[in-house]
């Protein structure tokens, strides 16, 4: 069984895709982290955000893989584990440069189907239920108000001793979202047959409960 998540920055689809593959005993897959782990890779590399040629050649050289903990999921980039290296902000605010490349994301989105394969999985990020797994048998759109995704990131950041007034993160999450749902290759979108899921006003249980009957009707 497949089930996709798809929706825009901070609007929780990670914390609830977790939630659910732990709840059902799904394989989870981060897409978006692995977008993330190639924006760090090029920063680590001195190469520009959007050198297509430059970044193709590092993702031959290295590898990029997840690997369950007693924590949860983590990414790594050959031996090294990134998992925190990926979230700071300058990755989250060039990441959307990366994904947008095409060769980039053709690369990414066959690793993705790969390790779909023939098992139960939860994957989130913006395309899963439009390019990465469009027959997925769940897709879900999870959205929150600009404000509430900002108030949420600004939460996460002070837990990592980040503080970013949270105007600002208002206005990174609204450049996100129109970069995201404008880029030519799998923009960010709602599939036709997905289920929209406002978070906006609604606890992490509430919408796990939520989730959970949408993919018990499909059972």
């Amino acid at each position: 069984m497949q089930i996709a998540i798809d929706g825009p920055a901070s609007a929780g689809k990670s914390t609830i895709a977790k939630l659910i593959a732990k709840k059902l005993d799904f394989v989870y897959c981060d897409t978006g982290a692995m977008y993330r782990t190639v924006t760090l890779l090029a920063k680590k590399n001195n190469v520009g955000y959007g050198e297509t040629l430059d970044i193709l050649k590092l993702m031959s050289e290295h590898k990029i893989y997840f690997s369950n903990k007693s924590d949860g999921q983590h990414v790594y980039l050959d031996d090294e584990d990134v998992s925190d290296a990926i979230r700071t902000e300058e990755i989250t605010n060039n990441v959307s440069q990366v994904s947008a490349i095409k060769e980039v994301r053709a690369k990414l989105v066959k690793m993705q189907r790969d390790m779909a394969g023939d098992t139960d999985i939860v994957m989130d990020g913006r395309d899963i239920g439009t390019t990465v797994l469009p027959n997925a048998d769940v897709k879900i759109f999870l959205i929150a108000s600009v404000e509430v995704r900002a108030q949420r990131r600004f939460k996460e950041n002070l837990e990592r001793g980040i503080k970013t007034p949270l105007k600002e993160l208002q206005d990174e999450i609204a450049a996100r979202d129109y970069k995201d749902s404008h880029r030519e290759i799998s923009p960010l979108k709602k599939a036709d047959d997905a289920i929209e899921v406002d978070s906006s006003n609604m606890t992490i249980e509430e919408v796990v409960k939520r989730v959970t009957e949408l993919v018990n009707e499909h059972k």
